[in-house]
């Protein structure tokens, strides 16, 4: 079993641990310091040495962050998480804010004074993660100091030590293109730029430039690493020897320079000692390497990741090897579903077993390689927190008349999947029935969404919205993330949400398709599909190149929890369409006694 269901984390964490901290603060003569939950690598997901927001506070979600001041502490969530902070933060020790509505720099400005010294980890934030902060602190009158030593890893006697997995070649057959064409492609941007190099900071863009996968990071196949690209397309990579084998060398090739990781700034001090122009992705790249290139004399030219965009692109090769994993993928979710349908109605099945029984499904298939996330397995109450994580502390039973909300995903080397479904235990009422209806209808218009090339995330987010806006609902959370190649499950630039990305939809983006509601304190629904940019064919008389979305996930969605009187015919004919689709694909890779199954839960509304 990939995923395992003990606490990591609880609510007496911050009783334990705000003392060291704040003893180490004191001994660096510091008045507060800034605690975001990134790593040095910028990463959603991070190795347990990392976890520096929970080891404080005993949060354990995927985005957050804290200031920790002598005689007070804030801690800021997401949406997402507005339910599951509470539970875990003693709030005895913490104030709890929203990081949309009191972000970290409005705190700061409004909460600190001139004379106070607030430290923080130059390699925990980006450039642009700073830039509001230290605008924030010369409002306020406070001095933002960079640490040497992160007082928590001062603090935390038994942190866990840095991960060492192997590095590996990802194979031609999954990735498409060669690592030589696409860091081509690169040093050409570069060059036409009159940009010297670019250093890359993300490890999955990294993953992407060199065609390599790796494990330091749980669900997400990760080396952690540090990389320049170079006008002339070469390139250095830096990271942990304990990493490297023959096998890898000889797959770099002889263009790429390997590198300690303890080499990275030695090699950018050398490269700014020139003068040379180097491109910086100020969203992702820790200000320490951009304090050094600039005290160091380099001519610093901030941009985007050029390795972000077309590692979102995907090329034939990963959208094909995509639809292949999503079918593996959809004969296990299926087989879990004719589980839960016969074995979990009794009211005794709890959110463990449900999770535990997915993930065997999943494991049947050899080419399964890890999770892409742990299991959201939530009943009832727990459906209605949307990054809700199973644990023996919280696990519930599936309730009779209650709602059961799985999200889940697998990683494959020929594609990473993601899909969430909602269950009924028994009979849903009629308020569950119309919210599940309306969060259909709005996954089904941006599934059918036709829109003008040059159309961002951000213009589409209406569509799913919509029919639960006309009831006076909605949700928070945004409606679509991008989804990576055996990478991580969740992937930029491109993004469906309310809040404005300019970045433009493009042919072989996939995304997911998300939208959901939640009633607190009683349960959770959630519709979850994989989607992938495609151009569609022109209409009659249609004046501008349109693009649509392919829906490439595929299993049931649940008929009982549907009220038809609210859906247009051509809602009707889509889930139709859809369910026909799911149903000639996975019936011959089931077993007959599911395949028949499949047949009845898929007839036509």
């Amino acid at each position: 079993m990939f995923q395992t269901y003990d606490p990591v984390s609880d609510r007496s964490f911050a009783s334990k641990h705000l003392p060291l901290l704040r003893e180490v603060m004191k001994a660096q003569s510091l008045d507060g310091f800034l605690v975001p939950h990134d790593d040095e690598y910028q990463n959603e997901y991070i190795p347990a040495y990392a976890e520096r927001l929970m080891w404080v506070s005993g949060f354990s979600g995927s985005a957050g962050s804290a200031i920790i001041m002598q005689e007070r502490a804030v801690i800021f969530v997401d949406g997402r998480y507005t339910l599951q902070v509470r539970d875990q933060t003693d709030d005895h020790f913490f104030e709890f804010e929203s990081l949309s509505e009191n972000p970290p720099h409005k705190w700061l400005a409004q909460n600190t004074k001139s004379g106070q010294t607030i430290g923080y980890d130059p390699m925990l934030h980006s450039v642009h993660g700073l830039s509001a902060l230290k605008q924030a602190a010369q409002k306020s009158g406070c001095t933002l100091v960079p640490v040497a030593r992160n007082p928590i890893d001062e603090a935390w006697d038994d942190q866990p030590a840095h991960p060492d997995a192997k590095i590996v070649p990802h194979p031609l057959s999954h990735a498409g293109k060669s690592a030589e064409e696409k860091r081509a492609r690169i040093a050409e941007d570069l060059t036409q730029r009159g940009i010297d190099a670019a250093l890359i900071t993300a490890p999955p863009s990294i993953a992407w430039a060199f065609n390599i996968r790796g494990g330091d990071v749980d669900r997400s196949p990760l080396p952690l690493s540090r990389a320049i690209l170079y006008k002339d397309g070469k390139a250095d990579i830096f990271f942990d020897e304990r990493k490297n084998s023959n096998s890898l060398t000889q797959h770099l090739g002889s263009d790429v320079s390997v590198h300690n990781e303890t080499r990275v700034n030695a090699v950018l001090q050398s490269l700014a000692q020139k003068k040379q122009k180097i491109l910086l992705d100020a969203g992702s790249t820790p200000i320490g390497y951009a304090d050094l290139l600039k005290s160091e004399g380099a001519v610093i030219v901030h941009g985007d990741d050029p390795c972000a965009l077309p590692r979102a692109c995907k090329n034939e090769t990963e959208i094909n090897g995509t639809r292949q994993a999503h079918i593996r993928d959809g004969v296990a979710v299926t087989q879990f579903l004719h589980w839960f349908a016969h074995e979990a109605q009794d009211g005794e099945t709890d959110e463990i077993t449900a999770a535990k029984k997915l993930e065997e499904f999943r494991a049947q298939s050899d080419e399964l390689k890890d999770l892409s996330f742990d299991s959201i397995s939530g009943s009832g109450p727990n459906g209605a927190i949307v990054h809700y994580r199973v644990s023996t502390l919280t696990n519930r039973k599936l309730e009779k008349q209650s709602l059961f909300l799985i999200d889940s995903g697998g990683q494959y080397k020929d594609g990473t999947t993601d899909i969430t479904r909602t269950l009924p235990v028994g009979t849903p009422s009629d308020e569950m029935k119309d919210r599940f209806t309306r969060v259909l209808k709005g996954h089904i218009a941006l599934a059918t969404a036709r829109f003008p090339t040059g159309t961002s995330g951000h213009q589409l987010d209406a569509f799913a919205r919509r029919p639960l806006w006309e009831a006076g609902l909605d949700y928070d959370h945004g409606t679509g993330h991008g989804v990576g190649s055996f990478l991580g499950v969740h992937e930029g630039p491109q993004r469906i949400a309310s809040w404005p990305n300019p970045v433009a939809l493009q042919p072989g983006m996939i995304l997911s398709n998300e939208p959901g509601y939640y009633k607190s304190g009683e349960y959770g629904i959630r519709i979850e599909n994989l989607i992938v940019v495609k151009p569609l064919s022109s209409i009659k008389e249609g004046e501008r190149p349109m693009m649509g979305f392919e829906t490439i996930t595929l299993a049931p969605i649940n008929l009982d929890m549907i009220d038809p009187s609210i859906l247009t015919q051509i809602e009707i004919d889509w889930l139709n369409d859809y369910h026909h689709r799911v149903r000639e694909t996975l019936s011959p890779l089931l077993p007959a006694p599911i395949a028949d199954w499949l047949k009845d839960v898929t007839k036509p509304l």
